[in-house]
């Protein structure tokens, strides 16, 4: 049991947008049990209560990190591609990538999710799709184990690629896969792991990599087997103009036509980026409730563009907000992407484009629908117990408090969290991750990239 004590403001992004001051939060198991002021305890719930003085804190639901590649923490600025764009960007990192081993994919796993729970997100996915063909262990066994050991919530994908450089393709063939082989393990993860319990700790995603790198068939199949499992779909899909070109060259077709005649369109559909999609595939978008993974953060780094975000809103389309991998990042930021997403829309669209709410919205409840967790984002009672606070005391908020949850996304330099709950448990304590060697973690993803490198 958990009593979050005389919080100083709480956001709720429940469906009322209620906020208010002074009122406490009791935790019981992995749910908010009960939120009024001055909860009183009974002499033997006071001696089983974990006590937490919110009297500072900012509180609010974690944050869904909706996009990542969490391998590429292990390849963070490198020199070769700090300028480049999409597509020459891969060209140079497929061969380093190439080189993922065991230790890698937990490492690199260990060290994006710390990243995310100490900046405010409680839930991620992940989009793994090199399967290089010296691999040795269960990618998606490696990913959850690593995940648990942080206690974030975690639903990655079973991602793809079938199309090497001698099929047309962009990655070299050794980290590619045969269709059959991609299909066979789709059906072994979805029996395996995946939970479809409202309050799951372990979700799976299917998400073949990008029209320019998976088989036709591949794509069909994908979503055959994602509704025979009731799993979500996801894919890039209009990132760049050359994107768009390949498409067209290849097949005739835009990306989202394909998409249409692949039956990737639906409620149980969302697409990362969406940058180029013109007004007719936006009415498509909202017709048909597909969702975007906005990742402005990538976005601005490679130079791709700036997604109609505010139209896509104002069209009521599904969107949430992912920090996407971190060689295009570089960083697993989930606060600095919130203030990221703000921004960049008030570039295209003017300063009202968006505001700090709509922006942590997208990152709240935004992310939870489009990953179809329909339990967490909101402090309200009966809902998962992920909440993470903010000490409003530090020096970079001060002067900010008028308008103390917009403080977070306006002000400040440092994006860590006080506090994060995830499923009932602390697992940020006083900025600090519980249980976890950070050290450790920071040694040997150097020493990893370092080998990978040479």
């Amino acid at each position: 049991m958990i009593l979050l004590k005389n919080c100083y403001y709480i956001a709720t992004f429940d469906d009322e947008g209620e906020e208010f001051y002074g009122r406490d939060i009791l935790i019981r198991g992995s749910l908010i049990d009960k939120i009024a002021e001055n909860i009183q305890l009974t002499d033997y719930e006071k001696s089983e209560a974990d006590v937490i003085d919110c009297s500072h804190f900012l509180v609010m639901p974690g944050m869904v990190n909706t996009h990542h590649h969490l391998y590429q923490t292990l390849t963070r600025n490198l020199a070769g591609a700090q300028n480049a764009k999409l597509f020459d960007w891969l060209v140079h990192l497929y061969p380093i990538w190439s080189r993922i081993d065991e230790d890698a994919v937990y490492y690199s796993t260990l060290l994006g999710c710390a990243e995310l729970l100490l900046t405010g997100a409680t839930t991620t996915t992940d989009h793994l799709y090199l399967y290089p063909e010296n691999f040795g262990g269960d990618m998606m066994s490696i990913q959850f184990e690593a995940a648990e050991k942080l206690g974030i919530r975690f639903s990655p994908s079973r991602g793809s690629m079938t199309l090497g450089r001698s099929g047309g393709g962009l990655p070299p063939d050794d980290v590619v896969q045969s269709p059959d082989e991609v299909l066979r393990d789709m059906e072994r993860v979805a029996e395996k792991f995946h939970n479809s319990d409202p309050l799951s700790m372990k979700k799976i995603v299917f998400a073949p990599c990008s029209p320019f790198s998976v088989d036709e068939t591949v794509m069909i199949e994908s979503a055959k087997l994602a509704r025979k499992h009731d799993i979500v779909l996801h894919t890039h899909l209009a990132e760049t103009k050359d994107e768009e070109q390949y498409c067209i060259e290849k097949y005739g077709r835009r990306p989202l036509e394909l998409m249409a005649d692949w039956d990737w369109l639906g409620d149980d559909v969302f697409f990362a980026h969406g940058i180029w999609f013109d007004d007719g595939e936006l009415k498509i978008l909202s017709e048909t409730n597909t969702g975007i993974s906005h990742c402005p953060t990538s976005n601005m780094r490679l130079g791709s563009g700036i997604a109609r975000i505010k139209e896509m809103l104002d069209m009521n389309i599904r969107v949430g907000l992912g920090v996407d991998g971190s060689a295009s990042n570089d960083s697993s930021d989930m606060l600095g992407e919130v203030r990221n997403a703000m921004l960049l829309q008030r570039v295209k669209y003017g300063a009202d484009a968006m505001s700090a709410r709509q922006a942590l919205k997208i990152a709240t409840r935004g992310g939870a629908e489009l990953l179809k967790f329909n339990k967490i984002a909101q402090i309200k009672e009966g809902f998962a117990a992920d909440v993470v606070m903010f000490d409003l005391s530090k020096m970079q908020y001060s002067g900010a408090k008028s308008d103390p949850l917009a403080a977070i996304v306006f002000t400040g330099f440092d994006h860590s969290v006080a506090y994060s709950i995830v499923n009932g448990k602390v697992v940020v304590q006083n900025g600090e991750l519980v249980g976890v060697d950070v050290d450790e973690i920071s040694n040997k993803v150097d020493e990893i990239s370092r080998k990978m490198l040479n």
